[in-house]
């Protein structure tokens, strides 16, 4: 019996239909995909992959000992001008493939042994990824599904995803509208990225582990710290433990550093340091969030 089958089938066509007037995302272009249009996220009608591989840099409790099994999609619906994959999310590097091949993807990473099946910015590519999953189980297909996401969702979209989805991995960048205007090219970002938070928990709640300790269902919130938006991710960490669950799992990450285009902003041409980690990690902990996951 299939884990997911007629559910799969609903959404994915529910949501190809999306694609000839696009509005997968918040910026809602409008552009119809099918056709050959490109908005924002530059997606055509097949999805780009640019790499795919059981990946092992991942948080413990999804990497476990055989590695999460990541597939990258090029392409995205925010243009983060500090982007450390800016060769994939803005120059589209990559290969363009169908439905069948990327079925094929998926089975491969469970015959390598992965834990879960981990689709990096895999919003603009909905569609494909759920026709994809449903030719996966129908020839076996298992793992827990991950969605791997820069955090800019619409709550209309994520709840076509209840049932489809097991782990969410969203990120958080920022509390102010300004500084996903400035940053990342996108308008009301907290708006839409706390609204997201909120559903995906609501879908999945908590970080729920096997045997191994390796997550097969809930949500882990990645914060990610940029050098001049610390009190933002202060701001943050005060949403999740106030309007989500002082229990949810939450990775500070620290692995920030200029790239791509930071070298033209002198605020993002600079590190986080040791000192000002732990006062992000001694916020989070007087707020009495108990699960936070260090770098």
């Amino acid at each position: 019996m299939l884990r997911r089958g007629k559910l799969l089938e609903e959404v994915a066509w529910s949501l190809y239909e999306r694609l000839k007037h696009c509005d997968l995302c918040p910026h809602q272009c409008g552009v119809n995909r099918v056709q050959g249009e490109r908005g924002f996220c530059r997606g055509g009608v097949h999805p780009r992959i640019a790499s795919a591989h059981p990946h092992f840099g991942e948080e413990a409790l999804l990497s476990g000992r055989r590695g999460s099994g990541t597939i990258f999609f090029a392409g995205c619906s925010m243009r983060c001008v500090y982007c450390q994959n800016y060769s994939i999310s803005h120059e589209d590097e990559g290969e363009e493939v169908n439905i069948e091949v990327l079925a094929q993807v998926m089975l491969q990473l469970q015959r390598e042994g992965c834990h879960n099946v981990n689709l990096v910015t895999p919003t603009h590519f909905l569609p494909q990824i759920c026709l994809a999953l449903l030719q996966a189980e129908q020839q076996g297909f298992r793992l827990p599904v991950v969605y791997n996401t820069g955090g800019y969702e619409r709550v209309e979209i994520l709840q076509t995803l209840r049932g489809v989805v097991d782990i969410y991995l969203p990120d958080m960048r920022y509390a102010k509208d300004e500084s996903g205007q400035k940053y990342s090219g996108v308008h009301s970002y907290p708006f839409f990225n706390r609204k997201a938070i909120q559903e995906m928990f609501a879908q999945v709640d908590g970080v729920q582990c096997n045997e191994e300790n390796v997550v097969e269902r809930g949500v882990i919130v990645r914060i990610l710290l940029i050098p001049p938006l610390l009190e933002e991710a202060k701001e943050n960490l005060r949403f999740l433990a106030e309007q989500v669950s002082r229990d949810v799992h939450i990775t500070l990450m620290r692995q920030y550093h200029p790239a791509y285009r930071a070298h033209e902003y002198p605020e993002l041409n600079c590190f986080v340091d040791r000192q000002r980690y732990r006062e992000v990690l001694h916020y989070g902990l007087k707020l009495g969030l108990k699960n936070l996951i260090l770098q």
